[in-house]
């Protein structure tokens, strides 16, 4: 499957194309970065740390769209926005590990969604979605006199609070109480707040040095509590979750699909 890496240059784009390097079936068909970046013609494995593969990273999307079969994109929600757009007219394999979309962005990849297989997920790795699918379970068994608190740290780049694996988690939990996230989180708490509202999932974000990313679901009742904790110590698992959606994604229907999709979770 020839498979083209978007933002190649960053800490994100260089583990993606060591993935598909080492992931049999696939090929590294190319690599797109902003213009002016100087990242623009280098070999595309030298920048991942890998030798020559003579793939130059490009700074034409419309060439790169329209000669791959997939994209792997953790860029910034405005560029992925503009990219599906450019997949669903190629018809093509987009996966999307980005976080941090409004509302109208993400309308705007449903609407993509049409003519473009997209695979959409606030984290790849398959721990991570397996937490997901336990957070929904426990969440379904414990009564409401468990609050829900979801914790997690990231480096101190992260430009979005909550991540977008807290988010879904989040989501987790709610669909499980059959309760709709946005009526019941609660992202910020300062001040005299008064007590806690019973069924509120709360939200706390820490940021700091070079945390990959850790997660703690916090299930705290009376006199015991329950806690579901990810932590991720390697980018790759990000990466190798990305490539196995394209992979799964490759003669889908066009469709908006989850890791839990890939994962049949």
């Amino acid at each position: 499957m020839r498979i083209a890496v978007l933002g190649a240059a960053g800490r994100m784009g260089q583990a993606l194309t060591r993935a598909l390097h080492a992931t049999p079936g696939c090929e590294i068909a190319g690599g797109l970065e902003a213009k002016g970046s100087p990242a623009v013609g280098r070999d595309l494995g030298e920048i991942a740390g890998l030798e020559t593969i003579g793939v130059p990273v490009t700074d034409d999307p419309h060439a790169l769209f329209a000669h791959v079969e997939g994209v792997l994109d953790f860029t910034l929600p405005k560029a992925t926005t503009e990219f599906v757009a450019l997949s669903a007219q190629a018809r093509i394999v987009h996966v999307i590990g980005t976080t941090g979309f409004t509302d109208d962005q993400l309308a705007k990849l449903d609407a993509a969604a049409r003519h473009a297989t997209i695979v959409k997920a606030g984290n790849m790795s398959m721990g991570v979605n397996l937490m997901a699918a336990l957070t929904k379970r426990v969440a379904e068994i414990l009564g409401p006199e468990f609050d829900i608190e979801i914790l997690e740290m990231h480096h101190r780049h992260k430009r979005d609070a909550p991540s977008g694996t807290s988010l879904m988690l989040g989501e987790a939990a709610a669909n499980g109480r059959a309760v709709a996230l946005a009526e019941k989180a609660v992202r910020t708490r300062d001040g005299d707040t008064g007590p806690r509202r019973e069924g509120d999932i709360g939200f706390a974000a820490l940021r700091g040095g070079d945390v990959v990313g850790e997660h703690s679901v916090i299930f705290a009742g009376p006199g015991e509590r329950i806690e579901l904790t990810h932590i991720a110590s390697d980018r790759g698992i990000f990466a190798r979750g990305a490539v196995r959606a394209a992979l799964w994604a490759r003669g889908k229907p066009p469709g908006l699909y989850t890791m839990a999709d890939v994962l049949g979770l």
